[in-house]
């Protein structure tokens, strides 16, 4: 019990000229996601694309405001979800930096959160089913899958759009390191894949400063070298990020992933569009067969598994649709309120 005249705190109403906005919090392998759920203002659009960019032209200081300090961090993460005229939901997503394309850890946070609400709609010990929702997203459609067995216990996945080795071997001259091997691929956003060994960098924990600080370089590089074009869509040709891999440190694993994102972001999950760009390269160098299924482990030791189910074409990529599996826990909810008189109501970012 609070003391004295706080002991009210827990029934404070703040005025009415104040803006509200209510969040389900949760985490994919570590990596945070914040669901919007209430109290945005109208997002106007009839596409998912249309909406992202009413969003970005009008109310991007609510970006800032949910995402970067106070209420966020500068590697936050969080979701906007609206009804869709071709799909069960559309979704967006927000960072530090802008929009994401695609985000395949937030797809498996949704899902796992729309199996909870699933099991405690349902009677207990109900029989086994499975929970199909099916999202359009920047990239395109995506579904999300939940196996609930008659426990309630839930296996998540969810299939991405096609995904596709867009270069290999390119020789991208970086500074401070010097040229390197670079490998661009797709898996609903475009990354610069790097082998840590040959930048000099360590995979583990302790190495996430230095592993932002070439991640940025390498973007930087990259994108000053190489024209990115998606083949048919012009809001998704960009160089999301950086990826470099290196072998896992658990024997269960085929190897890490550890993802440099937006302005700086590390990812703590594997990153589900990651994993996907990764499955595409590596069944187009030939070193993973299709329909195999591997293991990728982030730098804080979570893990998603990621198939190739089949083959695909995008223009005139050779693709595969891959399908990734993972897991997410619901962590709390949040209520925000913006008070306008707030000199940082929208927010800032120190790193």
């Amino acid at each position: 019990m609070l003391p004295g005249i706080f002991a009210k705190a827990a029934t404070w109403q703040p005025p009415a000229d104040w803006l509200c906005i209510e969040a389900i919090e949760m985490h994919t392998g570590g990596e945070p996601l914040r669901v919007l759920l209430a109290g945005l203002p109208e997002i106007v659009g009839g596409t998912v694309l249309e909406k992202r960019r009413y969003f970005r032209d009008h109310l991007d200081w609510l970006r800032t405001a949910l995402v970067w300090e106070p209420r966020g961090h500068a590697d936050m993460y969080a979701a906007v979800v609206s009804p869709s005229v071709d799909a069960d939901a559309d979704v967006f997503f927000l960072h530090n930096e802008g929009y994401s394309t695609m985000c395949g850890h937030a797809i498996i946070a949704l899902t796992t959160l729309a199996a909870e609400l699933d099991v405690q709609a349902a009677p207990a010990l109900a029989p086994s089913r499975t929970v199909t929702i099916r999202y359009r997203v920047p990239a395109g459609i995506v579904e999300g899958r939940a196996v609930i067995d008659a426990a309630g216990s839930k296996t998540i996945s969810f299939t991405n759009v096609p995904s596709f080795a867009y270069a290999l071997d390119l020789q991208i001259d970086i500074p401070g390191v010097g040229p390197i091997s670079v490998d661009i691929g797709y898996g609903g956003a475009f990354y610069a894949v790097v082998e840590a060994e040959q930048a000099g960098v360590s995979l583990a924990l302790e190495s996430s400063a230095a592993l932002i600080d070439l991640g940025r370089r390498i973007k930087k590089a990259v994108m000053g070298a190489c024209v990115i074009e998606h083949p048919f869509e012009r809001d998704l040709s960009f160089l999301y990020g950086t990826i470099f891999t290196g072998p896992a440190t658990s024997p269960l694993n085929h190897s890490r992933n550890v993802c440099v994102f937006a302005d700086g972001e590390i990812d703590r999950s594997p990153t589900g569009s990651g994993v996907s760009a990764r499955i595409a390269i590596e069944v187009a160098r030939g070193r993973i067969p299709l329909g195999s299924t591997i293991s990728i482990e982030s730098i804080v030791g979570s893990a998603f598994t990621v198939r190739a189910l089949e083959r695909a074409v995008v223009g005139k990529y050779p693709a595969v649709v891959p399908e990734v599996s993972g897991t997410a826990f619901i962590t709390g909810r949040s209520k925000f309120w913006i008070d306008p008189a707030d000199p940082f109501r929208t927010g800032f970012l120190i790193r």
